[in-house]
């Protein structure tokens, strides 16, 4: 059996599209600022810790709720939908606490990189997408929330406000589309 390369792209993008670093780094910049600077190896591998025992133990945690997969993939797909709307509209949606006296570990890791809503996208991608898939997806984003960690003025000066402005709202729709297609393909399921 070969890798689907189509599967691992929808995955990875989907991840990125969630985890939105590029999307966060005027606030990463401005934590750095605040805190004097952020751990990015420490960062990265504890939100990749949060995203990976997601993977393994969320379905396990939910059978424990009494919460199927799809039931928690249809769920997630509206979280989903949400923050593609707030990304494409600029609005907040979802409020969070930017206290950056509490360091690299919180808000940085969880929930900036691995929050709620990549969280629920992990459960949510487990219903159409094999783990092998999720798990390369996490690792390939891992490192690209590593670079953009360890190049945050750099990335910031190249491509201006108006640069990150853009590549938020062109993710929110790639999100918003995607957030249809899970809702989708597992809404039917409660038809049965």
């Amino acid at each position: 059996m070969g890798i689907n390369i189509d599967e691992l792209l929808t995955v990875t993008f989907t991840l990125f599209a969630v985890i939105d670093i590029v999307g966060s780094i005027p606030l990463l910049i401005s934590l750095k600022e605040k805190m004097g600077s952020i751990r990015n190896l420490q960062a990265t591998l504890i939100s990749g810790g949060l995203m990976i025992l997601f993977l393994f133990v969320g379905k396990p945690f939910l059978n424990i709720l009494g919460v199927d997969i799809r039931s928690f993939a249809v769920g997630g797909s509206i979280v989903i939908f949400l923050l593609g709307l707030e990304m494409v509209l600029g609005h907040e949606i979802f409020k969070s606490d930017n206290d950056a006296k509490t360091g690299t570990v919180v808000p940085i890791a969880f929930p900036i990189i691995a929050g709620s809503g990549t969280l629920t996208t992990i459960m949510s991608l487990k219903a159409n997408f094999e783990e092998a898939y999720i798990l390369s997806g996490i690792i390939i984003n891992l490192i690209i929330v590593y670079i953009v960690l360890k190049s945050l003025k750099w990335i910031e000066k190249f491509l201006g406000q108006g640069g990150l402005t853009a590549i938020r709202k062109f993710f929110g729709v790639i999100l918003l589309a995607i957030a249809v297609k899970i809702f989708g393909s597992n809404i039917a399921a409660f038809g049965k």
